[in-house]
């Protein structure tokens, strides 16, 4: 099952090596954790969590939940990097052994705002992302409205960040050619979409002919205050044409 992308096999070997690097890691940290005491910091908590989900990893690896597995093992990297990026420690990783992987991300991204940075930051931990973007016609089938931004403009602007390797305009009539062409060994849903992950992976492998790894990235970070996405700036932005009118400065 392996036709221009990696196999379930290769994923899973994969895997295996990114828990091999936080092994060696903790490990090495659990020698220094008496230094880094001495200095005015207790990581104990920390050292702990980075078990807990190192631990988590290796059971969603033997019951093949990869999705969960990716998640936790990167969970546990990210605590690590923690500590580096507090210079307590340094800390190389050796080569990430999901760096050549593709990954897949789809969404409308109209008016974007720090959940989208977070959704494609998050997908960027397990390969080069590539962003399919909503076709108009699609978007406003899906939300029963247009879009603000046109599916030029929100492919222009989503090409500017730097999580993202790629970006295109999706298919208007088969949401599933994207995926056939990319050929992902990732795809990563965001907290809105609906399909249910097992179903999606059918109806790709059914084009592809292997099952890529599905990730649900379940955060949905609140911003500037009580916001969580597009909708709600819409919202604000009525309420505040209703409170002030023609005051508003730009």
């Amino acid at each position: 099952m392996k036709e221009g992308g990696k196999t379930v096999d290769d994923i899973k070997f994969r895997i295996e090596k990114y828990i091999n690097n936080v092994e060696n890691a903790l490990s090495d940290l659990e020698l220094k954790k008496k230094s880094i005491t001495e200095r005015g910091f207790d990581v104990s908590n920390l050292l702990v969590n980075v078990k807990a989900y190192l631990d988590d990893a290796k059971y969603f690896l033997k019951i093949d939940k990869l999705d969960d597995a990716l998640i936790s093992i990167s969970y546990s990297e990210g605590l690590i990097d923690s500590l580096k990026f507090l210079n307590l420690i340094d800390i190389k990783w050796p080569e990430n052994p999901l760096k050549e992987a593709k990954v897949f991300v789809a969404g409308t991204f109209d008016i974007l705002h720090p959940g989208h940075i977070h959704l494609l930051k998050f997908a960027s931990q397990f390969g080069k992302v590539y962003v399919v973007i909503a076709r108009d016609i699609n978007a406003y089938k899906n939300k029963g409205r247009p879009t603000i931004l046109d599916e030029n403009t929100r492919l222009e602007m989503v090409s500017s960040i730097k999580y993202v390797y790629r970006a295109m305009l999706g298919d208007e009539k088969d949401i599933i050619k994207p995926i056939e062409t990319i050929k992902p060994d990732v795809i990563v849903l965001g907290p809105d979409q609906p399909i249910p992950e097992e179903k999606l992976a059918s109806l790709v492998e059914a084009r592809i002919n292997y099952k890529p790894v599905i990730v649900r990235f379940k955060e949905k970070d609140k911003f500037s205050g009580d916001l969580k996405g597009s909708t709600d700036i819409l919202i604000k932005g009525c309420e505040y044409l209703e409170k002030y009118g023609n005051n508003l400065k730009f």
